[in-house]
């Protein structure tokens, strides 16, 4: 006796085995778990590198506006809550970064390091350290005789 037309039809037909979906599945589930974690971390580069950008802009800027007013200008650092003021604008660094405020003592607030720009182009001088997790980290000057500002990338081992 031979088999129905329609069952012979059936194991003749092109498909996968449930073994070879089950290892696409989980090709694709590695794939996925990696690009994730890669997209984590070009995400955490991309706030670090604001957050630098941002510390950079607004030290320039104050120098710029002291030169330009004849006014002195103050640059407030919390690096505790990661707040970084000048005049009315304050912006908050991303959190998960380690922030530390090198500065002259006599200009400092409660909770504050002060980063103040003469109008001369002079400035009270200092630093601020933003780190990364893992201690990589920048380290931005602010050079007292001339206000100019600078970065250096470090890392701790």
């Amino acid at each position: 006796m031979h088999p129905p037309a329609e069952a012979s039809r059936r194991f003749g037909q092109p498909g996968f085995t449930m073994l070879e979906l089950l290892v696409a599945i989980s090709i694709a589930g590695l794939l996925l778990a990696v690009a994730v974690s890669a997209s984590f971390r070009f995400y955490e580069s991309i706030q670090y590198r604001q957050a630098v950008r941002d510390v950079v802009t607004t030290l320039a800027s104050a120098r710029y506006q002291a030169i330009n007013s004849g006014r002195a200008q103050d640059v407030a650092i919390d690096p505790v809550a990661g707040i970084i003021s000048f005049n009315d604008r304050s912006r908050q660094l991303p959190d998960g970064f380690e922030i530390a405020v090198h500065t002259a003592r006599e200009v400092n607030r409660e909770r504050q390091g002060v980063i103040r720009f003469y109008p001369e182009g002079g400035s009270s001088g200092g630093g601020i350290d933003l780190e990364r997790p893992g201690g990589r980290g920048v380290r931005i000057s602010v050079d007292w005789l001339m206000g100019r500002v600078s970065q250096e990338a470090y890392a701790f081992n």
